[in-house]
């Protein structure tokens, strides 16, 4: 189904904030189509009135597009339950729920365990990158070994790891930024210099 009118109605609802807009994106978050519930999420959550039961729902979208529109915003609500979305079996969820464990910071020892082992074991390097980017900025020593796993990966995760590094002070850390600073990657060079 496509309903460009929907849409941008859905589109437009969260800076309207009108009752009548709000009323319409409520509704729409069990509509049969995916993007309209996606809409309607962000228009809810842009209006400040998504409820947590809503966005809980949301995270069991039989839609990919909606659960990882919902990691999203979890990112922006401290204790917001992750543990879902962190074990999906789709990789963009997943790596936007690992997104949101970094941006919420404060995180609960299972999501720690969690990220540890996206960071070390998943398939997909941008979920790894993900998962050690969020355990950089949570800065829990648990995360150190996962990260310094990821200065030895894919270039990609290896840019991220080494920013990661920044929270800590271990010789495992200042051993791993030397060897860093001889990467064949300009951008792993570049983030270990900027560390030391």
């Amino acid at each position: 189904m496509n309903d460009n009118g929907l849409w941008r109605r859905l589109a437009e609802a969260g800076h309207s904030r009108s009752p009548e807009a709000v009323a319409e994106a409520r509704t729409c978050l069990s509509h049969d189509d995916a993007t309209a519930r996606e809409l309607a999420l962000g228009a809810l959550d842009r209006a400040g009135v998504l409820t947590e039961d809503e966005l809980l729902t949301a995270t069991h979208d039989r839609e990919p597009s909606v659960r990882r529109r919902a990691a999203l915003i979890a990112a922006t609500r401290p204790g917001f339950p992750l543990h879902d979305l962190l074990g999906d079996g789709v990789s963009t969820v997943v790596e936007a729920a690992a997104w949101a464990a970094g941006e919420q910071v404060t995180v609960d020892d299972d999501v720690i365990t969690v990220l540890d082992s996206l960071a070390t074991t998943h398939d997909e390097p941008l979920v790894r990158e993900a998962a050690v980017a969020a355990l950089g900025a949570i800065g829990d020593e648990r995360g150190l070994a996962a990260i310094l796993h990821g200065c030895n990966d894919t270039t990609t995760v290896r840019r991220r790891a080494v920013l990661a590094l920044a929270p800590f002070d271990t010789p495992e850390v200042r051993a791993a930024l030397e060897a860093a600073r001889g990467d064949r990657d300009w951008q792993v060079r570049q983030a270990a210099d900027d560390l030391s």
